[in-house]
C-alpha cells in the first residue's frame, strides 16, 4: 500500500504535477480552506490545468436532512427469489452470507412479502418464483384458518439474512390480499386492472391479516418488524387477473388507500405492534407517489409513519424531493431496477455503471432516508425448473440486465456480477446513522459517519478514458488514512472491491484519477466537522 502524508507547503507544485497515471495513478492533496478563492475560480483554473476533469464539492451544507439527517440504510426486497431458493439450506446461508453479512453486500434493510395465495386452482403464475404462498385458507367450514408454515421457504432466508444484518430493519409489504378476499377471485389484479381488486367490506380484514403475519413473525420467529406496506404501486393498471406473476393490486388514490392506511394501523395497534409504521404508498413512478399523497386523508396522514415511492419513472422526482422537504415526512426509495447499461465496449462494467449512477442520481433527487432494490436475485438455473415452471437462466452480463446476481440452483450456488459490486462499493461503506451530502452530479456521491468519524465517497467515471477528480471537502476537519477501493473490469480479470491506495491527507481535498468504466470508494478517518 502507498502511504502519502502531504503538506500545505508542496500543494503548489503537486497541483502542476498530477493528471497522468492509470489503475494505480497517484492520489494527492488539495486545499480548499483558501477563502479568498471562491469556487467559480476554482473551477476556471481547473480547466487550465492539464489532466484535470471535473471538480466535485463535497459541502456538509449539501446534506440529506430527511428523517433528520439520518440514513436508515440499503437492502433488497426478497420476494421472489427467498421463495425460490429457500428450498436449499446451502443457498439460504450463501444468500444471508453474500447480500446481509459485512463479507457481503452488508445490507440491513430486508422487504418480506406477505403473500396473498392464490385460487388452488389457478396456473396463471408462470416464473418459476412468483407464486407467493398465503397465510391463511379456507378451513371448509366457512371460515379461514392460519398456516405459518406455508411461506417457509422465504421466512427461511429471512431469518438467516436477519441473523446475518447488522441493525437489521424488517419491513413487510403486500401484493395482493388473500384471494377470496378479492373481487376477481384472483391474486393476479383486478378483471378490470383500472378498478379495485380488494373487497369493499374486506379492507379491516386484510389490515388484520398483515398484522397477525407480523406479529407471528415478530413475536414468535423474533425477527423485529419495524415498518408494514400495506399496497404496491396501486395507481397503475399493471395488474390484471390471470397475470403470470403476483406483483400489485390496484387501490384507487383518495378514500380506497387512505381507508387501508387507516385500517392498517389499527389492526397493528390492536395486535399490539404500535411501534410499527405504516408505510405508503409504494408507487411505481414519482409523479404518482406525489398524486396519491396529496389525495390521502388528513387521517391517513396522520396515521403514515413515512411515504415510500419506486423510482422506475422518475418524471417528478425533484418535485416529490421538493415536497418532503416542505412537509417534513420522511421517505424511502423503496423499490427499483432496471437492465440499463453505461459505456461503449463497457462490457461487464456497463450494468454495474448503470446501477452507481442510478443510486447516485435517486438521492441527489430524491434526498431518500433509505435505498431499497428490487430483486437482488432475479434469474435462476435449473434443468427442471420450479413447480412446474421453466426457469430464465443464466443472464448476459455483457448487457443490461435485472438482478444483481443469478442462482444455479442446480449446483446451489450464487453468480457473482460487477453490478453486485458496483451495489457493494455504496452499501459497504455508507453504513446506516451516516449523513448523506449530495454534490449535484450524476456521478458522486457522499456520507459522513458522526460516529465512526469518517467521509466516504463514492466517484463513478462512465468514460472510456481514466479521468482525474478534484473533490473539494467543505466543512470538516480531516487529519486521517484514505482507504481507496475500486470495482473495474471483468469479474475474471477485475477489481471486485480491491483496495488500490492507502495513504494520508493533512487538509480537506484530494484529486484522483479514475480509471475508465470504474467504480471508486474513497473513506477518509479523523474526520470531524469544523467548529
Amino acid at each position: 500500500m502507498k502511504r502519502k502524508k502531504l503538506s500545505c507547503i508542496a500543494l503548489a507544485g503537486l497541483l502542476l504535477m498530477t493528471g497522468c497515471g492509470g489503475a494505480n495513478s497517484g492520489s494527492i492533496s488539495v486545499d480548499s480552506k483558501d477563502s479568498s478563492q471562491t469556487q467559480e475560480t476554482k473551477e476556471q483554473d481547473m480547466k487550465k490545468e492539464p489532466g484535470y476533469d471535473k471538480l466535485i464539492s463535497i459541502d456538509y451544507e449539501n446534506r440529506v436532512k430527511t428523517n433528520d439527517g439520518v440514513f436508515e440504510g440499503f437492502g433488497t426486497a426478497l420476494c421472489w427469489w427467498a421463495n425460490r431458493i429457500g428450498d436449499s439450506d446451502k443457498l439460504a446461508e450463501d444468500s444471508a452470507r453474500l447480500f446481509y453479512s459485512s463479507e457481503g453486500l452488508d445490507f440491513n434493510i430486508l422487504r418480506y412479502n406477505i403473500g396473498g395465495g392464490d385460487d388452488p386452482t389457478h396456473n396463471h403464475i408462470k416464473r418459476s418464483d412468483s407464486n407467493m404462498p398465503g397465510f391463511l385458507y379456507p378451513d371448509g367450514n366457512g371460515g379461514y384458518k392460519y398456516d405459518f408454515t406455508a411461506d417457509y421457504r422465504q421466512l427461511k432466508v429471512l431469518k438467516k439474512c436477519y441473523d446475518a444484518a447488522t441493525d437489521p430493519y424488517v419491513e413487510v409489504f403486500s401484493n395482493s390480499a388473500p384471494y377470496f378476499m378479492t373481487i376477481s377471485g384472483c391474486t393476479g389484479g383486478a378483471e378490470n386492472p383500472n378498478e379495485n381488486n380488494l373487497k369493499p367490506e374486506c379492507y379491516e380484514d386484510f389490515a388484520k391479516y398483515l398484522a397477525d403475519v407480523s406479529k407471528y413473525i415478530n413475536n414468535d420467529l423474533g425477527i423485529k418488524v419495524k415498518s408494514v406496506s400495506p399496497i404496491n404501486e396501486p395507481d397503475t393498471n399493471y395488474w390484471g387477473a390471470m397475470s403470470e406473476k403476483q406483483e400489485g393490486a390496484h387501490m384507487d388514490p383518495g378514500e380506497a388507500q387512505s381507508k387501508i392506511i387507516v385500517d392498517t394501523r389499527n389492526a397493528f395497534d390492536a395486535a399490539g405492534l404500535k411501534d410499527v409504521i405504516v408505510a405508503a404508498s409504494d408507487e411505481t413512478s414519482t409523479a404518482s407517489a406525489m398524486n396519491s399523497y396529496q389525495k390521502y386523508t388528513p387521517e391517513a396522514k396522520e396515521a403514515l409513519g413515512r411515504l415510500s415511492t419506486h423510482t422506475y419513472i422518475t418524471s417528478a422526482i425533484k418535485s416529490l424531493g421538493a415536497l418532503r422537504k416542505k412537509e417534513g415526512f420522511n421517505m424511502w426509495m423503496s423499490e427499483v431496477d432496471g437492465d440499463g447499461s453505461i459505456g461503449t465496449d463497457s462490457k461487464e462494467m456497463g450494468s454495474a455503471l448503470w446501477m452507481a449512477e442510478k443510486i447516485i442520481t435517486d438521492i441527489n433527487d430524491l434526498k431518500p432516508s433509505a435505498w431499497v432494490m428490487w430483486q437482488v436475485i432475479n434469474s435462476f438455473i435449473s434443468k427442471d425448473g420450479f413447480n412446474g415452471n421453466p426457469d430464465s437462466g443464466m443472464v448476459d452480463v455483457n448487457k443490461g440486465f435485472w438482478g444483481a446476481t443469478v442462482a444455479d440452483c442446480d449446483k446451489e450456488e450464487i453468480i457473482l456480477t460487477q453490478k453486485y459490486y458496483a451495489i457493494g462499493q455504496f452499501s459497504k461503506f455508507i453504513r446506516p446513522g451516516s449523513t448523506l451530502i449530495v454534490t449535484g452530479e450524476d456521478t458522486s456521491l457522499a456520507a459522513y459517519d458522526k460516529n465512526a468519524g469518517t467521509l466516504t465517497i463514492v466517484a463513478v467515471n462512465d468514460k472510456k478514458e481514466d479521468k482525474s477528480f478534484a473533490f473539494d471537502i467543505k466543512g470538516f476537519d480531516t487529519n486521517g488514512n484514505v482507504k481507496v477501493i475500486r470495482t473495474s473490469g471483468s469479474i475474471a480479470n477485475g477489481e471486485h472491491w480491491d483496495e488500490v491506495d492507502n495513504f494520508m491527507v493533512d487538509n480537506t481535498g484530494i484529486i484522483y484519477t479514475l480509471p475508465a468504466y470504474s467504480i471508486t470508494t474513497f473513506v477518509i478517518d479523523g474526520v470531524s466537522l469544523e467548529q
